[in-house]
Parts: structure tokens; sequence; C-alpha cells
């Protein structure tokens, strides 16, 4: 069944409740809303528009002598709202200056990520989220082989942002230095610029043909990279800070059962799931927002997420928060959308 379209009045008076539940946390009474400026009306007409938004489903009252409190679609009105009227233009300058220095100039992606998780947990006081684009996305930018001690060899791979793989490979015999940089330099000259996934595709080729039998180094170079290729195959790196202050703030403020706190935790913990849950959610480039119910999984309906995408260059990631519905969205949404156009700028520049 659809919903009626609200009235200019009907929106500000709407608009108003949830923005005083969001300071108080206290159901809202009509005579709360008359001191909010800007309205301009009376008592009786706040009650009124209170038991319309009420019959529509935007509020609800705990009981009979108490204010009202937004339901989940109060909320996602506010949510489209604040989107409405958000402005086009961002100063991400401070963040991205903020990230800089934190994470050093030619960041390591794990670093700048677990940066991006930090500032985005303070700046909404919420639980900030950072994640990796896909491993088969990212840009393979180099490799290394160093010697260590007998016949072992540590596998040194970069990829584009300075996102660093290592491994440490027994070959079982002795390799010179020089015979391991001619394979490093072979690697590097044949598959720089190409996805993970696109080598690892290529150097299996590679291996199949009869020809690397006959040129030991060559074999000897696309096996270490294909032990190497094949560890990166692993789970999406993510990054979550803030989880002790959803845990201080869901059960003092927000009425959030242990029970249903402690499920949002083991989601936090289980790191691949919140992937899985935002592959769900994002269907293109920009901000998402689910609120409460809108969730698939029943365990997270008395949170929010608010997530945005960004673009490596050649991969998609994404950051964000997750709090209690009761959330200043302002502050979430403008600190999420920030954030995303500052690692997107500092990734940029990291070649």
């Amino acid at each position: 069944m659809s919903v009626p379209a609200l009235s200019d009045r009907t929106r500000r008076v709407l608009a108003a409740l949830v923005r005083e539940y969001i300071e108080t946390g206290e159901p809202v009474a009509s005579a709360t809303l008359m001191r909010r400026p800007g309205l301009h009306v009376s008592s009786a007409t706040i009650r009124n528009v209170l038991a319309q938004l009420e019959d529509m489903g935007y509020v609800w009252q705990p009981h009979t002598s108490a204010g009202r409190v937004p339901t989940d679609q109060g909320y996602r009105f506010y949510v489209d709202l604040l989107l409405e009227g958000r402005r086009a233009t961002r100063d991400v300058s401070a963040v991205e200056a903020r990230l800089r220095q934190e994470a050093g100039d030619a960041p390591l992606i794990d670093d700048l990520l677990s940066s991006t998780s930090h500032v985005l947990s303070e700046a909404s006081r919420h639980v900030g989220f950072a994640i990796a684009p896909a491993n088969e996305d990212s840009v393979f930018h180099r490799i290394e082989f160093v010697p260590l001690s007998g016949t072992r060899i540590l596998v040194v791979m970069v990829s584009r942002g300075n996102q660093v793989s290592q491994k440490m490979v027994d070959i079982g015999e002795g390799v010179s230095h020089s015979e391991l940089s001619q394979a490093a330099n072979f690697l590097n000259t044949e598959f720089a610029g190409r996805t993970l996934e696109e080598v690892r595709n290529g150097v299996r080729e590679r291996l199949r043909e009869e020809r690397t039998l006959y040129d030991q180094l060559l074999g000897l170079a696309l096996r270490l990279a294909s032990q190497t290729l094949d560890q990166m195959q692993g789970p999406t790196a993510v990054y979550i800070e803030g989880a002790s202050t959803l845990l201080e703030q869901a059960v003092r403020a927000s009425g959030i059962s242990a029970t249903t706190l402690g499920a949002l935790l083991r989601m936090v913990e289980e790191k691949q799931r919140l992937v899985r849950l935002l592959n769900e959610y994002i269907d293109g480039p920009g901000l998402t927002v689910v609120i409460g119910a809108e969730h698939s999984d029943p365990e997270l309906r008395p949170f929010s997420l608010i997530a945005s995408t960004y673009f490596d260059g050649r991969g998609t990631g994404t950051v964000g928060v997750i709090g209690p519905t009761r959330m200043k969205y302002s502050r979430a949404i403008a600190a999420v959308d920030v954030a995303a156009l500052a690692v997107a700028r500092v990734l940029k520049d990291v070649e």
C-alpha cells in the first residue's frame, strides 16, 4: 500500500520530531515541538498532525500519556530529507590531510584504510569500517625475490596502492641473487599494470606451456609468482573500529538488548559477513543508507548502516558506519561521504 504524500507542514513537524528524538532519546510531546523554531503552528494542530503521522506509520506512542517516537519509516523520511538537501560540493581537504598524516604520503593501503575506519568511528561516534577493493581487482605493480638463509626465498608482491603481500618459499635449491633479480624483472615487465586475476591467469597459462620446461629460470619465476598469487586469493581486507563505543552506547542509551548487540558484534568479528551484506545492499557507486527494518538480516534491525563506495583507479571499495537507528544521521552521512572522497584522492596519488 502506497503512503500518501505529506504536506509541507506535516513534513516540518515530522522532521522536527525526529531531530528532537535523536538529540534527547525521549518520546517527543506536542508541547516540546511547539517550542522548536520554525514550525509556527498551534499545539492542537501539532497533536492532529502527530495522530496522522501515527496512522501512517511514521511515529508510534510507547503508551497513551507519552509523546511520540519515530519508527524506521520516520527515520527513512528524515534521511531522505537530508539527502535531498545534501551539498553538491564537500570540503574533504581536512580529512584527506589527516589520512595522509596518519598513514604517510605514500601509504600502504592497509594503513590508509585502518586510519579511515578510526576517523569514521571518531567522527560518527559509532562503528567505522573501511573495506579494500576485492583482491581480484587490485593492480599488480611489482614483485621482488629476496634470498634468505639456505634455499629459502622471501617473495614480496606489491599491488597498486602499496598493498603488500609476502610469502616465504623453500625452493629446495640454491639460486643466486642475480638470477632472482632476472626472474623478478621478467615478471615485472610482463605483467605490471594488469589486475591480479589477469596476472594469475597469465602465469598459469605460461606454466602450462612446454617451453617453460627448457628455461629453468623462467619456470622458477612463474612458480614463485603462482604460489604468492594463490595466497592472495583470500578474503577481502576489512578494517573496523569503534565496537567498544557501540557497546557503551547501545545498552545504556539505545535500549538494544545484549542478545541483539551480540549479533552485531559477531558480524564485526566475522568481517566477511559484513562484506557479503554490503555486496547485497550496494548496487552502484555513491551513498547507501539502510535503516532498521530495511535490513535483510533480522538480527541487525535495531541498527542503521551508512556506506559509500570509493574507486582506487581499478577496483571499488567501501567505507561506512554502523550504529543504532537513533543516530545523528546528518553527522554520520557527512563523515562517510567525505571519507570516501578522501580515500579515493589519496589512492589516486599512490602509484
